[in-house]
């Protein structure tokens, strides 16, 4: 007998249109990943690549690289495209993960404007995209929502305590009313939302100028230039393995339509900057001094998750101890021109 391709051929399914079929036998997911070039997102790319699914993957390459996803170079299920999110963009996908935005402090706040419009533009045009085409829609929000937290450690329903006027308010803020707008579109037109509040990542593929502390002090240190303390050094930051993140990604994005966040994802466990410079000297063997320089305005003094809707909704909790990330992590960056 003859087989009828792209015809509904089961009477069961008559009623059904013939796209809603065809996709019923297709667990394959057309996923677009927005700042699929960036640190967090090519890795992003990686998993959902593995699992099976086609990726578009759209950046400005603003702070994303080409050479993040270039091991992907020719993948019949990747494609890219050099795209701006605060522009609108008409495609056709199953699900989105947006994680368009400069993520640290020196690239937000080059152009604290652009940096704005990203968060808010850039969650709007998803929104409507994903509105079009009733795909479900992810938000990588960022645990700069608690400002300089007054509550510790952190919990999803502690408002926060954000300076809405300082240099770091461009990304604090557009990242809120970022989480405003999913939550109203969640409401007003039934859009199946997924929010993450992301605390401090790190891993291969980091940029080396991205003023972040873990990348600062490992390029610092495997050059032999002096590690720079902000302030006394006891401030605290709790570091989340790039692959433990990607994992709670994902086990989001799969939850029901019930589930919509926000949910925070990164490792409990405090580290202080001191800590931190002492692991990554013992590590890299360097023998750089460490140098103290003024806290910047509004930088936090403590950042800790408090992950318990993590582990009970999802049965997510992080694994890579930050020692055993490091080495990891450090191998990149020392190999990263060779």
């Amino acid at each position: 007998m003859a087989r009828t391709f792209g015809r509904n051929t089961r009477p069961e399914l008559k009623n059904y249109p013939e796209n809603i079929v065809a996709r019923l036998y297709d667990s394959r997911k057309r996923i677009l990943v927005t700042g699929g070039a960036g640190f967090v997102g090519s890795h992003l790319i990686d998993r959902l690549l593995e699992q099976g699914h086609e990726i578009l993957c759209v950046d400005n390459l603003f702070t994303g690289a080409k050479r993040n996803i270039e091991h992907l170079h020719n993948h019949a299920r990747l494609e890219f495209m050099r795209h701006d999110v605060c522009l609108p963009l008409y495609v056709e996908v199953d699900e989105i993960y947006n994680l368009a935005c400069p993520a640290s402090p020196i690239h937000y706040q080059h152009d604290p404007v652009q940096t704005t419009k990203t968060s808010v533009h850039g969650a709007i045009n998803m929104l409507g995209l994903a509105k079009r085409v009733k795909a479900k829609i992810f938000q990588a929000s960022t645990s700069e929502v608690y400002g300089d937290p007054s509550v510790h450690p952190q919990p999803e329903e502690y408002w926060g305590n954000v300076n809405p006027i300082g240099p770091r308010s461009c990304y604090d803020e557009g990242k809120r009313c970022a989480e405003t707008l999913f939550f109203d579109y969640h409401r007003q037109h039934h859009l199946e939302i997924k929010v993450a509040r992301i605390f401090n990542t790190y891993g291969p593929r980091m940029h080396p100028a991205d003023g972040r502390v873990v990348s600062n002090f490992i390029v610092q240190a495997l050059k032999g230039e002096p590690i720079t303390i902000y302030g006394d050094g006891s401030q605290t930051r709790s570091f989340c393995y790039v692959d433990d993140l990607v994992d709670g990604f994902i086990r989001l994005m799969d939850t029901g339509p019930e589930v919509t966040g926000p949910i925070n994802l990164g490792n409990p466990v405090e580290f202080t900057m001191i800590e931190l410079a002492e692991l990554v000297l013992e590590q890299t063997g360097s023998r750089s001094p460490l140098i103290r320089l003024p806290l910047p305005a509004d930088d936090p003094k403590q950042r800790k998750p408090d992950i318990t809707k993590a582990q009970t909704i999802l049965g997510w909790q992080p694994k890579v101890p930050l020692a055993e990330g490091l080495k990891s992590t450090i191998d990149f960056f020392a190999n990263r021109d060779r």
